[in-house]
């Protein structure tokens, strides 16, 4: 068993029966022989041949990186010497160390546990585990060079390093986009077995099918206790599914279903009960097939949560969200350096779409509007305008055509938007100006979406918790559908933001915006 998370929570049991639709054609027998014994049947091993090729390429990505980067400082430090002096020597000294550099990385690599598996594909935790091996290199190397009053040149230092653990994180990061790309067309994925019922079966299976580059293909569901008599879970009604997937029967079945369905993952939701969670658990030892206990703690991650032994029960302990203190001043400066240089280096860009919306439609170039920041206080946010200027009095006209949920106005071909807007909205340039926000710290780079004071008069108690941080120019919302999310998924999304806040998510999410950018997915 590769790996393993407890859950310290408890929810109830909810009756699936009103989610259950009968099967047109089920792809495993649903009528599984019930085993001799609780063991997985036949020897079997789960096998996952991708995740080893995926790991080959990663290894190939750091080497070379590493490569690039000293060859780079040698080249830079050194430049093409070939007199046979004592400086050319020195050189060759340099020359070597930039032919072992390679396998140093990738064995700090691997030191660091950067090509675990599990961390692989998603989530911060693989980049931040890169940065700390280069830096635990670093930190070798420079000690080293101490101890042994070995000379090594700061230059040739300061050079490699840095640049290999940018080309390494830059080479993740392609890795990950070609595996997002191959697991929307079906490929590279871990085909899941959930065992419960009811609304936290349903949650599990809803967020894999939400979102495909979780890597969860779920093959079948098994209910974790046995049906009651008037139950729809009954075994007699086996051949039902729950949102398409197919009802495999109770949990005593869960060894032949893993073997019948080639399972390699077992999602259990957090109603089990601890003896039969201990069962499943010596059960699936040494089959390679991987076991996840579902939270109840939805949307809370990251170094948030930790696992707390209190008299031998694995407890989870949850920090508080970190709204204050000195990262989130480091976030500030970081948004407004940020937001400063943009404004610097495409200043003539700025003027010209500002000229273009000017010249092309009556009215200002910059539209404003009142939005409500952190901590329900009201300020202006600029953007170019993309509407003619009766938007706003020919909204009622509109309404009947609505084609969002919840409380926002959403229409692709909405006729209030001038031919320049269309544009200006398929490329997110209607956005540039909400920089002179993040520099006057009304908003920040990367958080929530800005809200009107429409909306957050409206806001249910939770949804106000949205309020606890500054509205961001990107986040979760812009990398994950913009404009083509329902109102409650939106709203999902800028909670986890604001419980999971990190700067590594930050710069995660910013780099993601650039490719949603150019995908222009959900813009109108």
């Amino acid at each position: 068993m590769t790996g393993t998370i407890f859950s310290a929570t408890h929810t109830g049991l909810i009756d699936p029966g009103g989610d259950f639709e009968r099967l047109a054609a089920v792809d495993v027998d649903v009528n599984l022989p019930r085993p001799v014994g609780f063991e997985v049947s036949g020897g079997y091993r789960a096998q996952v041949g991708w995740e080893r090729s995926y790991v080959r390429l990663l290894v190939a990505f750091d080497a070379a990186a590493c490569l690039a980067a000293a060859g780079a400082a040698y080249l830079l430090r050194f430049g093409d010497l070939t007199e046979a002096d004592q400086r050319s020597e020195s050189s060759a000294r340099y020359l070597l160390m930039t032919v072992l550099l390679p396998l140093a990385w990738v064995l700090s690599m691997s030191l660091s546990r950067a090509y675990e598996r599990r961390f692989l594909g998603g989530g911060s935790e693989e980049f931040r585990r890169v940065v700390n091996a280069a830096a635990r290199l670093t930190a070798l190397v420079a000690v080293t060079s101490y101890a042994t009053k070995g000379e090594v040149a700061r230059a040739y230092m300061l050079i490699a390093f840095p640049t290999a653990t940018l080309l390494s994180v830059t080479g993740r990061s392609a890795g990950r986009a070609l595996l997002h790309r191959m697991r929307h067309q079906g490929r590279c994925l871990h085909r899941v077995l959930v065992v419960g019922a009811g609304e936290s079966a349903t949650t599990l299976i809803r967020t894999a099918q939400r979102d495909p580059t979780a890597g969860w293909s779920v093959v079948g569901v098994i209910l974790d206790r046995s049906p009651g008599r008037h139950s729809h879970d009954r075994l007699d009604r086996s051949g039902f599914d729950l949102l398409g997937v197919p009802i495999l029967g109770t949990s005593e079945l869960l060894p032949t279903a893993i073997a019948a369905t080639a399972a390699t993952t077992v999602a259990i939701c957090p109603q089990i009960d601890t003896e039969t969670l201990k069962r499943i658990l010596r059960t699936l030892e040494g089959s390679d097939v991987d076991v996840l206990v579902s939270s109840a703690l939805t949307d809370v991650t990251g170094p948030r949560i930790t696992i707390r032994p209190v008299a031998g029960l694995p407890l989870l302990h949850v920090e508080e969200p970190e709204l204050t203190g000195a990262r989130q001043a480091v976030k500030a400066l970081f948004d407004r350096s940020v937001a400063l240089c943009v404004v610097a280096l495409f200043s003539p860009v700025l003027v010209g779409v500002g000229l273009v919306v000017r010249l092309t439609s009556r009215g200002p170039a910059i539209f404003t509007q009142t939005r409500v920041g952190r901590g329900g206080t009201p300020f202006t946010m600029y953007k170019f305008r993309s509407m003619y200027v009766d938007a706003e009095a020919r909204l009622d006209q509109l309404r009947a055509h609505n084609e969002g949920g919840g409380l926002l106005f959403k229409m692709r071909d909405d006729p209030r938007i001038t031919t320049v807007g269309r544009f200006l909205r398929k490329w997110s340039l209607d956005e540039l100006p909400q920089l002179f926000n993040v520099l006057n710290g009304t908003m920040s780079l990367v958080g929530p979406r800005p809200p009107l004071p429409s909306e957050v008069a409206r806001y249910e108690d939770d949804v106000h918790r949205r309020l606890m941080v500054k509205p961001g120019l990107t986040g979760l919302w812009q990398i994950s559908g913009r404009s083509d999310l329902e109102w409650d998924e939106s709203i999902r999304l800028d909670l986890r933001y604001v419980e999971n806040w990190s700067l590594a998510m930050d710069f995660i999410i910013l780099w993601r915006t650039a490719f949603a950018v150019l995908r222009r997915d959900g813009a109108y």
